[in-house]
């Protein structure tokens, strides 16, 4: 073996803040898994809103939002599943979320006369049961606004609670919703699409803190 192969067959060692550690093929495959399920879910959501504000469009495709948001709320739940978070109970809360919402939307889609998207814009009390779906996409974005200061992340963070409370609570004019759901739908692709050439190791974090969390878990049980 020639010092180059031996160079590229031994992974690369990284100091973490609480000692070396390296990144495994395993690692890099679910950053990957990650990033793809944002895409889905950034690509599905983006379909969805143009289906939604786009004029006389609505009525003749209202049949494809249900299984696009499927996918949408698939794409997240992958991504809340593989996403690196050093805090375990923030990281079951946003899964929990994920849950709650998922399990909202499937009630109202086999009870619901209305088809999804009519009932949950009508049915205040619909929006908030899958708004919990929403709160952990919010998560996401706060995770990635905090760790690699992106813009577009910082602007969803806040967006779109003020859009789902606003609509909620009535306070928002149509015009303002659509204009700020086609904002969240732009800057949600940006995002995802950045994701896709940001590098692996950005996602996977410092390995060094996970391995010291789970110890001083495993001391306190």
């Amino acid at each position: 073996m020639t010092n180059y192969d031996k160079f590229q067959a031994e992974p690369e060692i990284y100091q973490g803040q609480f000692g070396e550690f390296t990144i495994t093929p395993s690692d890099r495959l679910g950053v990957k898994i990650y990033r793809s399920g944002l895409m889905v879910a950034a690509v599905c959501f983006a379909i969805c809103t143009t289906l939604v504000v786009w004029p006389n469009t609505t009525e003749g495709f209202t049949p494809l939002l249900l299984p696009l948001y499927a996918c949408f709320c698939l794409g997240l739940g992958v991504s809340l599943v593989m996403i690196h978070i050093y805090l375990a109970i923030l990281h079951r809360l946003l899964q929990l979320f994920w849950l709650i919402g998922t399990g909202a939307a499937l009630w109202i889609s086999l009870t619901s006369s209305d088809p999804l998207a009519i009932a949950v814009y009508n049915d205040p009390i619909a929006l908030f049961g899958i708004g919990f779906t929403f709160a952990g996409l919010t998560g996401i974005y706060f995770k990635e606004a905090f760790c690699f200061n992106r813009l577009e992340t910082k602007i969803l963070t806040p967006l779109v609670p003020v859009l789902i409370l606003g609509h909620l609570f009535d306070l928002l004019s149509p015009y303002a919703e659509k204009l700020m759901l086609v904002i969240w739908a732009m800057l949600f692709l940006v995002f995802a699409f950045r994701k896709v050439f940001q590098a692996i190791p950005d996602d996977i974090g410092d390995k060094s803190v996970f391995a010291y969390l789970k110890q001083k878990r495993s001391a306190q049980a």
